[in-house]
């Protein structure tokens, strides 16, 4: 093919990775990963981007801070145009600085509020933040009857700025919320955590952080008898997560964008096979589509522009408007928010699937 063989012998473009490969969060990381590669290929396939082919970069950050900044630093040195990470808020706040300070664009699923009020202009975040789903976490809790909770949080940046707006709007909506609890992320044993939690008869356990521990956290109520119902935000949201609480994940919701099996884009949909053709089994998680996004995004807009001159490209992102992504049509504004996306409850079933329960018009109802 012509154009591939002209991009084969232009010189490179490179574009970084930066995910928890390896660690607790390593089945996210890996799946983040696996994506940009699947959709470099394809690109390539294509002739690459304007000419050039493009080459994969991949740091391991371990979905921790220091890792992360060194990580940044290696991978500006690399000479990368744009990096796709990290999983973690906490690990892309602490590259965020060194990417803008070299003018390296950055997409993340991270999705602290901070993230984005630091107005970094080269950090576009390619999942909804905190703030939003807890606007909407508050609404399912009045829907669905459960007027009294009890929060549980790590202390990792995500965790506990998701809580704090959690506990904020349910309160907004006349929630009464019994307690705000910590645990330390992969300590394994919270059974005195909600021992003290199940003497205040919450109706739900509310889980801000991710799902290594959310798993066990399930487990663990169901091994005390607790009868509250367990609701997970976000990062729970992974296939690990009925794996890991095993008979016990039957029931437990959950609270994100909409899973990938349970999306209607045709392009989605077809990802999903050639994802699946290529590593042999679907993506962990949501998460691993709206990464592959945030690299969809950076290729549509460089093409559009026909330019990876990143002083014309970093502002052509933020005037991005109705781009029909794998995980729905969305926009990046002024701060590089990400507008436009939907939110739904799920419901984990005795097979470890989704069940959307909430809104009913998502539920199909």
């Amino acid at each position: 093919m012509a154009t591939a063989t002209v991009a084969q012998a232009a010189t490179p473009i490179k574009i970084g990775v930066q995910a928890p490969i390896t660690g607790q969060y390593a089945n996210d990381g890996q799946g983040i990963a696996d994506a940009v590669k699947l959709l470099v290929k394809q690109q390539n396939a294509k002739g690459g981007l304007l000419g050039h082919p493009l080459e994969v970069k991949v740091c391991d950050d371990q979905g921790e801070a220091a890792p992360a900044a060194i990580c940044a630093r290696q991978l500006v040195n690399d000479g990368v145009l744009a990096v796709i990470g990290s999983y973690t808020s906490g690990a892309a706040l602490a590259a965020q600085p060194i990417y803008a300070r070299a003018n390296v664009i950055q997409t993340s699923d991270g999705t602290s509020d901070e993230l984005t009020a630091r107005s970094y202009k080269t950090f576009f975040r390619n999942a909804p933040p905190n703030s939003a789903e807890a606007i909407f976490t508050a609404g399912y809790f009045k829907v669905a009857g459960l007027s009294k909770i009890a929060v549980i949080t790590d202390h990792s940046s995500f965790a506990t700025g998701l809580a704090d707006a959690v506990v904020a709007d349910a309160k907004k909506e006349g929630i009464d919320v019994l307690d705000k609890a910590y645990i330390n992320a992969g300590s394994q044993n919270y059974t005195p955590v909600l021992t003290k939690l199940a003497a205040l008869h919450p109706q739900a356990i509310y889980f801000s952080g991710y799902y290594t521990d959310g798993g066990l956290i399930k487990a663990q109520m169901a091994q005390l008898g607790m009868k509250a119902k367990f609701v997970g935000g976000d990062a729970n949201q992974n296939v690990a997560f009925a794996k890991i609480a095993g008979n016990a994940a039957a029931g437990a919701i959950i609270i994100n964008v909409p899973a990938p099996e349970d999306l209607p884009y045709p392009a989605a949909k077809e990802f999903l096979a050639q994802f699946k053709t290529a590593y042999g089994h679907q993506p962990p998680s949501i998460f691993t589509l709206t990464n592959a996004d945030g690299l969809r995004a950076i290729l549509y807009t460089a093409e559009k522009i026909k330019s990876v001159d990143a002083a014309k490209l970093i502002p052509a992102l933020h005037e991005l408007k109705d781009f029909e992504g794998l995980t729905g049509t969305f926009s990046w504004n002024a701060v590089g928010e990400r507008t436009g996306s939907p939110y739904v409850a799920f419901e984990v079933t005795p097979s470890g699937a989704y069940k959307i329960i909430y809104p009913a018009t998502a539920a199909g109802k």
